[in-house]
């Protein structure tokens, strides 16, 4: 565990989110990294910190954002993913939109 500061919740995040990288190919430096970053922002979204960086403050935490970020690479979200933005957003004709249209359609 990087910081003494953390509480046994936090420990256990951090050990959670490590393994799982871990088990998914990350060398355990990067992981350990990663899973700090992650422990340490839910930590100041939570008001668990002293210190914030502004950004991190108003940023939308993790479980809210519910994967918004994800798979923005080259092929980017599923049909799927897109359909039930589109669905949340009222967009009609989606059941007929192919993935370019539906990207088009919801904005990204």
């Amino acid at each position: 565990m990087p910081s003494s500061a953390w509480s046994n919740k936090r420990e256990r995040q951090y050990e959670h989110i490590k393994d799982s990288l871990r088990s998914r190919g990350k060398s355990e430096g990067t992981a350990e990294e990663i899973a700090a970053r992650t422990v340490n922002k839910e930590r100041v979204q939570h008001g668990e910190a002293t210190e914030a960086n502004p950004k991190t403050l108003k940023d939308t935490p993790a479980p809210v954002r519910g994967g918004k970020r994800s798979h923005q690479g080259a092929q980017g979200r599923t049909r799927e993913q897109l359909y039930e933005e589109a669905k949340r957003k009222g967009i009609t004709g989606r059941s007929k939109m192919n993935k370019a249209e539906l990207e088009r359609a919801v904005g990204r």
